[in-house]
């Protein structure tokens, strides 16, 4: 690869990784608040258990698209390089 694609696929690996830290400091944030709120307000119902771990699930999928699949997407195309080489 030349030093421009280099450039731009590593930009993208900080910017998914950028996104996903603000994620997850929004959701800390945002649910921290909201359990301050549940427990002032109605401590016999704990409500906050709902958005925590609905939006846990949603940042669980943003952190396997951001971590877990570039690195599958990369050994799949390298799998398919080798056996395409192999073939010539």
């Amino acid at each position: 690869m030349n030093d421009r694609a280099d450039s731009a696929s590593a930009r993208k690996v900080v910017n998914g990784r950028l996104g996903f830290n603000i994620h997850l400091a929004v959701y800390l944030a945002v649910n921290a608040l909201l359990i301050i709120i549940n427990l002032a307000t109605s401590s016999g119902y704990l409500w906050f258990l709902w958005p925590l771990f609905g939006w846990g699930l949603g940042l669980l999928a943003h952190a396997a698209a951001t971590f877990w699949l570039p690195g599958v997407r990369n050994r799949m195309i390298e799998k398919e390089v080798a056996r395409r080489n192999a073939k010539e």
